[in-house]
């Protein structure tokens, strides 16, 4: 064992995207405003318990001048327009945009404690098509339009407000029937909570207890704005984008920016800087080192791949910093204990969690060789992500958390910057492995077709900007090389807000042809971001021709379909219960088959209530819908098509289906009006009395391709 305490640097990584349309000065998005009141203020002020703990905070400069744009330029992004908006005063458009986007929080520990907010929850219905939107908000009085606006800037207010803040303390405890009096003090009181975030920082980096670091000014990730080639080198077989974007100059702008920015704020140049999702290769370090930055950080698999070794042999190769050349330290992330508190530890005890993670570090320095070195254990995560899924924010956690380290005398916080002055590395890495944190490489950035489209449509404008001097243009540039815009396309992610976030790329590239005096590219008008397709937890195999008799007649006949399990589909956001808890699909080559297992019992009347419908949108939109007729005491099965009044049309009615311990649909291939080898795109919803309750997949589709003449023969020959 190491005689020496193990030494431990805690690093949040504070970030949003870029929401302002710098054209017309709107914030697209609500995130910084909400995520302010919520987390940046929280999680330094409550370092203020616990004088003897260090910690890192790196704060990405675009956060902070949004923030700054919210105190001091008086910021408005739609959701807090539409809050301030008299509910007699909204349009049906408004009222829908309100449903849609204010129960965007973690339901579980942000909705479902509060009855009132639940229960509007449950009047919108959990997972509602626009067109449901539309009928709900028709429905809707003013006075519950009052409390869902009042409701969602609410609910996400930190710990420290909740507990010592008495207007939104008694606001929490009223919970109801809330008034426009109501609704303005919650609003003033965001506004009051935001200016005080980097006046707070501040302040705990002046008395030492904090370290302030920095990333390139709107994150982008530098290897690939250097040279969009680089992504060879970790990944040998991927589909590069058709124009090679190779701009060093940009990533010179936004580290030398950041740095700037840092100073004119906390009154020094950041000695440390995270590099946007930890990306890292050889040619940023001449950029950095020119900054003046002295330390960066990655994960630990970019350590294993720089050392050319299969794994870490050891640990005491992961636990101390090295040199990338005469002036700039590197440290590397501990990829376990970072996630254990990014996406474990929300589901335990706090206590527990605060002991596993401690028993972690004894483990570690148990393993260390006692050789004279002070070894350092570095521990980054997002800084605000996490606590939407712990039960209170994070409070209790965090304060077991710190307290427990408080009380170790073997575990001790450091500053990164203190910790490698003290500790100079004689240990240097001649060839920095191109990575970031996640996978070891770039792929969530770059090589689907989608993240390529929008390189390219960087790399076409980045030419017409050349050149020029319009200073907002070429921060729109920037802006549009940021990270997020590409971890939002391809297959690797997805959210609420795909369609968001794709207009609004879209929209900074459109400026910038605006600002030229240029005729903005029809291309631009396009989504890059596609319906997606959801892979399921099981492709189908195989033909069927299952007995439509609501009952699993044998073992084999759904064994060759397609499977799609919603306990896993629903992930860690939404985690109320389900109508649905799997369907399964396959087909014959005349018949898409449909198997819907459900968490109810169809002999009682109440289940009666419930409607299920299978939804196409490819090759056209159509709706095949299984309702109870009260008149005749039967089920029905009928199709739609999708009117031009925007209204579903009854087509006809099918005696294809069965309702009994499982509900089987058969839907033939005819009435789709798809034709052999062509795809279909379909989803399954559930409604209750009209309102949609759930959809699955969630934001996309399942694909398949309506089987050929020759399926049976090519499925054998596989």
């Amino acid at each position: 064992m190491n005689n020496h305490p193990i030494y431990l640097a805690l690093i949040w990584h504070m970030h949003q995207p870029y929401y302002k349309d710098l054209v017309t000065g709107e914030y697209i998005l609500p995130w910084v405003r909400l995520h302010g009141i919520k987390d940046y203020y929280d999680m330094v002020a409550v370092l203020d318990d616990y004088p003897n703990i260090k910690a890192t905070f790196n704060l990405v400069p675009s956060l902070l001048s949004q923030i700054e744009d919210y105190v001091n330029c008086d910021a408005k992004d739609r959701a807090l327009t539409l809050s301030e908006k008299d509910p007699k005063d909204l349009t049906l458009e408004e009222k829908v945009y309100i449903l849609k986007n204010f129960f965007m929080a973690n339901w579980e520990v942000m909705i479902k404690p509060y009855p009132r907010y639940h229960d509007l929850l449950l009047k919108r219905g959990r997972f509602s098509s626009a067109m449901e939107l539309m009928r709900i908000a028709g429905r809707l009085s003013a006075q519950e339009i009052m409390d869902i606006q009042v409701w969602f800037n609410l609910s996400w207010f930190g710990f420290i407000y909740r507990k010592n803040d008495p207007v939104i303390r008694d606001l929490l405890e009223k919970g109801k029937y809330f008034t426009a009096e109501d609704k303005q003090m919650v609003l003033d009181k965001q506004k009051e909570l935001l200016a005080l975030i980097i006046p707070k920082y501040k302040q705990l980096s002046d008395r030492g207890q904090i370290e302030l670091t920095t990333s390139p000014f709107y994150h982008p990730i530098l290897p690939l704005i250097c040279d969009t080639n680089i992504a060879r080198q970790s990944m040998s077989d991927i589909n590069l984008p058709s124009i090679r974007f190779q701009h060093p100059e940009d990533a010179k702008y936004q580290i030398e920016s950041a740095a700037a920015y840092h100073e004119s704020k906390f009154g020094e140049r950041p000695a440390g800087m995270w590099p946007s999702e930890g990306s890292v290769s050889e040619m940023i370090l001449p950029l950095v080192k020119e900054s003046g930055i002295k330390w960066i950080a990655t994960d630990e698999s970019v350590l294993a791949s720089s050392l050319n070794l299969p794994r870490l042999m050891a640990s005491n190769e992961i636990y101390k910093p090295y040199r990338v050349d005469d002036d700039t330290s590197i440290i590397f992330r501990n990829h376990f204990l970072s996630d254990q508190i990014g996406f474990v530890y929300q589901r335990w005890r706090a206590k527990d969690a605060a002991d596993d993670f401690v028993r972690h570090l004894h483990d570690i320095r148990a393993s260390l060789p006692s050789d004279g070195r002070k070894y350092l254990v570095t521990v980054i995560l997002d800084g605000e992500n996490a606590w939407e899924y712990y039960r209170d924010g994070g409070e209790e956690f965090l304060r077991d958390f710190y307290q427990r380290l408080s009380n170790e005398p073997n575990v001790v916080t450091v500053k990164p910057k203190d910790f490698i002055a003290e500790n100079p590395p004689s240990d240097r890495i001649h060839k920095l492995f191109p990575a970031s944190w996640i996978n070891n490489n770039f792929r969530i950035w770059i090589g689907h077709e989608e993240d390529n489209l929008a390189w390219d449509y960087l790399s076409r404008v980045r030419t017409v900007i050349a050149g020029t001097d319009n200073p907002i243009a070429w921060q729109e540039l920037y802006v549009a090389e940021g990270s997020d815009w590409c971890w939002w396309y391809g297959d690797d992610h997805s959210s609420e807000n795909d369609d968001a976030f794709d207009a609004l790329f879209r929209k900074h590239i459109k400026n910038i042809y605006h600002l030229l005096g240029k005729d903005e590219p029809k291309y631009l008008d396009k989504p890059i971001k596609r319906i997606k397709a959801f892979k399921p937890t099981r492709e189908p195999a195989y033909l069927i021709q299952p007995e439509i008799d609501g009952e699993v007649t044998n073992y084999y006949e759904w064994l060759a379909a397609g499977y799609f399990d919603i306990e896993k589909a629903k992930g860690a956001m939404h985690q109320l219960e389900t109508v649905l808890k799997a369907f399964y699909y396959g087909f014959s080559k005349t018949d898409l088959y449909i198997r819907l297992d459900c968490q109810l019992d169809f002999k009682q009347d109440e289940c009666r209530g419930f409607e299920f419908s299978v939804i196409t949108y490819l090759p056209q939109e159509l709706k095949w819908e299984l309702k109870f007729d009260a008149e005749k005491n039967t089920y029905q099965f009928v199709m739609f098509k999708m009117g031009n009044n925007e209204n579903w049309e009854e087509v006809k009615r099918l005696e294809s289906f069965a309702v009994g311990k499982i509900i089987e649909l058969a839907v033939p291939f005819a009435d789709i009006g798809v034709q052999p080898g062509e795809e279909v795109q379909f989803c399954v919803a559930v409604m209750k009395d009209g309102n949609e309750l759930e959809r699955w997949p969630r934001g996309g589709v399942i694909s398949l391709k309506m089987p050929t003449a020759s399926y049976e023969l090519e499925q054998w020959s596989i």
